[in-house]
């Protein structure tokens, strides 16, 4: 099993990212602050409570709004998880591209995602932090 998506050109002579990710590169990417790679492990661990928390009601992932072509990316949920672990571990984001003729209806953003689990965290805490022996509110 792979964390990451399969590259369908792995080995591919005819791949057209092949001079992308060329190690000779002469601009070799800063590494992760060590804020920045926080921020990195945090949204790891929150797209697992998002897929966890919409993935059963049809939410197929998460859509980004693209700094460099003002285009809404769709991510399903492994391909972000892999594009996620790809910055933590090489310290540059992936090149992308939008998907095609993805359902918008299947895809929600960050702060829809975060909105969500909010919710559900405060609907579940309700009444567990009521103090010992405060009388409890009957309907």
């Amino acid at each position: 099993m792979h964390d990451e998506p399969i590259d369908p050109f792995n080995g591919d002579p005819a791949d057209p990212t092949a001079g992308l990710d060329d190690p000779g590169d002469d601009a070799t990417p800063d590494p992760l602050t060590d804020v920045e790679r926080q921020d990195v492990l945090e949204d790891l661990a929150d797209l697992e409570i998002y897929q966890a928390l919409l993935a059963p009601i049809g939410v197929r992932g998460l859509v980004i709004e693209c700094e460099d072509c003002r285009e809404p990316h769709y991510f399903d949920w492994d391909l972000l998880r892999g594009n996620l672990r790809h910055l933590l571990n090489s310290g540059r984001p992936r090149v992308h591209e939008p998907a095609y003729d993805p359902d918008p209806d299947h895809y929600v953003t960050w702060d829809y995602a975060r909105g969500y689990a909010d919710g559900v965290h405060d609907t579940l805490s309700e009444g567990t932090e009521d103090e010992p022996g405060a009388p409890t509110a009957t309907r």
